[in-house]
């Protein structure tokens, strides 16, 4: 299986709190809901729709899988939210236990070694596992080079500050880029795969 990254970027690299106010306030973060005045129906819709109706199963962080599953399950009736409450789920944490994965499908990976069950995941057969925001999980994933392919929409606007998807190790890893569009608010859409030695 591959691991596709997905994320909501400002052109300054700062992923925390895409989607609003209160998502995500740590390090006194005051800018949580900039990316929604940049979403575009027509070309970013239809891209995110496609991406998850052909992925395989999700993986999230604990902050990132709890405000999903807090908004997702009472939205059953469209394709999207159906899709969404029935895939199936994979959260890494320390703190949670599969007790406290109420929403349907969700699975708890090993929280002593969560890095090693998302390599067995990576050698199942399948499709993709894709990965929604997770900040913290992401830049592990980066770093052991699990991810496959990265999915950014990438806003025309600078925070100044936040968290950031991607290690500050001072290792190069190059990408290809794959695809590109252009929405009309500004958003680049972009796939990258890296460039494997």
């Amino acid at each position: 299986m591959q691991i596709l990254v997905t994320d909501f970027m400002t052109l300054d690299g700062v992923v925390q709190a895409p989607g609003g106010p209160e998502e995500d306030t740590e390090g006194g973060f005051a800018h949580g809901g900039w990316s929604m005045k940049y979403f575009d129906d027509e070309v970013m819709g239809p891209v995110i729709f496609e991406s998850l109706q052909s992925a395989d199963a999700l993986l999230f962080g604990r902050r990132t899988w709890a405000g999903m599953a807090a908004a997702w399950p009472d939205r059953a009736g469209d394709p999207y939210a159906d899709r969404m409450n029935s895939i199936d789920k994979y959260v890494a944490s320390r703190t949670l236990t599969q007790d406290d994965l109420t929403w349907s499908n969700s699975e708890l990976l090993d929280p002593g070694d969560a890095l090693g069950a998302i390599r067995r995941l990576r050698e199942r057969e399948g499709g993709s596992i894709q990965m929604w925001g997770s900040s913290s999980l992401t830049r592990q994933l980066v770093e052991h080079d699990l991810v496959d392919e990265y999915l950014l929409f990438i806003e025309p606007l600078l925070l100044g500050g936040g968290k950031r998807a991607f290690p500050d190790d001072g290792r190069a890893r190059p990408l290809e880029l794959v695809s590109a569009q252009t929405a009309g608010t500004g958003v680049l859409v972009c796939r990258y795969r890296p460039v494997r030695d």
